[in-house]
Parts: structure tokens; sequence; C-alpha cells
């Protein structure tokens, strides 16, 4: 069984969002920049920089209790996502030459395709706070 596997990637996921706690949002916040930095500049990731842009609105709109109609859960597996993207040592080490960030790419994919319909609700929420 590969390291990179999807049952793999799901279990790093579940495992970094069940250890994410109400504080850890703020740390997303205090590192947001680091993070969207390594979005700009790994081409792994690069093809999810806007996504990333909306990943953090909603948890910055979480945290300044503006937008509370999501569960905790969902918040969790963007922040635990989002950090994860930030950590140098995971499934794939960062220093590994062209593929130290794949990993990170499939984490953010996988998170993305878990809270889909409700990322859907907050972008039209979002949209209507500009209306």
């Amino acid at each position: 069984m590969s390291i990179f596997s999807k049952d793999k990637i799901e279990e790093e996921h579940q495992k970094k969002q069940d250890d994410f706690q109400e504080e850890d949002v703020e740390t997303v916040l205090e590192e947001e920049e680091k993070i969207k930095s390594k979005f700009e500049s790994k081409n792994a990731l690069r093809r999810y920089f806007d996504d990333a842009q909306i990943l953090f609105s909603l948890v910055r709109d979480y945290a300044n209790g503006d937008y509370r109609e999501i569960p905790f859960n969902i918040v969790a597996g963007v922040g635990a996502a989002l950090l994860y993207v930030l950590s140098p040592i995971d499934l794939i080490p960062d220093f590994i030459p062209v593929i130290g960030y794949l990993d990170d790419a499939a984490v953010i994919a996988f998170s993305l395709s878990l809270i889909e319909k409700d990322l859907a609700v907050y972008k039209v929420w979002k949209e209507n706070q500009k209306a």
C-alpha cells in the first residue's frame, strides 16, 4: 500500500481534524500569510490558491462570529487542512523535491470535497454581505 493512498489521505485529514480545537482557529489566522505563500509558490498547491482564499475567509468569518451557520467540525476540517499545508513533516515531507507538496494538495482537495455543499452556502452568504 502506498503512503500516498486515498485512504491514507482521509485518515491523516481525520486525525488532524479530530485534534483541531477552537483555539486552533486563531493559529490558522495567525499563520495565514505563511500558508498562502506556500499556495503561491508551490506548483502542486498553486491551483488551490483561490480555494485557500475562500477557506481563510470562512475561518475568519467564523472566528469573528459573523458566520456561525456552519458546524465547528467543518471549520475544524478546513483549519486542519490549512495547517497541514504549513507542516513540513507529514505523509510526504515537504523537503522531498517535486513530490513533497503532493500530499498537501491531496489533503486540500479532500477537504474541499467534504465541505462542497457547506462552502457553496457560505459563498452565497458572503456574496449577499457585499450587496
